[in-house]
């Protein structure tokens, strides 16, 4: 029978000194041969999500890797929420990456983890090892969402707050806590953008876009695909999808999109 879940939870420590936390990882090993499967989750989300545990469910059924982790102040990782900024799981990101995958991977984006995606494959072939990302697909993705749709969106008092207090809190539909926003998550997004010039993955990339989401325009996915010209792009649009791309509908579609790209590398059906 197969187990949703890939073992127990391991961790690993990431930064040095006063920068270290201790991250949370959930690793299926592999036995196909094909390439494995690297959750990226969204703000405020974690590795035990509804789209999470069926890519774990998936890679069970087809004998592929999989690779789950939280980031700092996220699920069951260690450090502070309001210390997090995209450099910062980025680095996460990477640290999980070189210490449990091997050979090519396929990274799964979602909403925020698109962005987090889009920026590994750029450190990863500015340090020579490009040729490990094999594909992504990317659910909702919200590259530069800090100054692209949350800072023109703010009011006077939220502006107000960042400058007093250096965060603002805003109510959100996905569960009983605010979102916070730091104003160093806000400059750090603007250090990490990859909107303002050609985003060179060197692989293909299939998007999943809900043309209902109330929190990532599907134009901003549209957006996206103009500054991937030189890659194999897929742009799948969801009349009636929202931004979790949840519903078994959606989750069909995910694992489609994961088994075509899968096929087109050589790898498990």
């Amino acid at each position: 029978m197969v187990q949703p879940f890939s073992g127990e939870t391991t961790t690993i420590e990431v930064g040095h000194a006063s920068t270290v936390r201790r991250i949370a990882v959930r690793h299926r090993p592999g036995g196909s041969g094909g390439p494995g499967l690297v959750w990226l989750g969204g703000y405020r989300s974690d590795m035990e999500g509804t789209k999470a545990v069926e890519l774990d469910r998936y890679a069970a059924r087809e004998s592929i890797a999989c690779t789950r982790h939280d980031y700092s102040g996220h699920g069951a990782s260690g450090g502070a929420f309001a210390e997090g900024t995209i450099s910062r799981w980025l680095e996460e990101s990477l640290a999980v990456f070189d210490a449990f995958t091997t050979g090519p991977q396929i990274l799964v984006g979602s909403s925020m983890g698109g962005w987090i995606a889009l920026r590994m494959a750029q450190e990863l072939a500015r340090r020579g090892d490009g040729k490990r990302i094999g594909g992504m697909l990317l659910l909702a993705p919200a590259p530069d969402f800090t100054h692209e749709l949350v800072e023109p969106a703010l009011n006077e008092e939220q502006r107000r707050a960042l400058e007093a207090d250096g965060y603002f809190e805003e109510p959100t539909p996905y569960g009983p806590e605010p979102n916070v926003f730091t104003k160093a998550l806000l400059d750090d997004g603007r250090a990490n953008a990859v909107l303002d010039g050609i985003i060179d993955t060197g692989c293909p990339v299939h998007i999943l876009q809900g043309m209902e989401d109330p929190d990532v325009p599907y134009r901003h996915a549209l957006r996206l695909v103009e500054h991937l010209p030189s890659d194999d792009v897929v742009l799948s649009l969801v009349r009636d999808g929202d931004h979790r791309l949840s519903r078994p509908e959606d989750l069909a579609r995910m694992a489609n999109a994961l088994s075509a790209m899968i096929a087109d590398l050589g790898g498990a059906r």
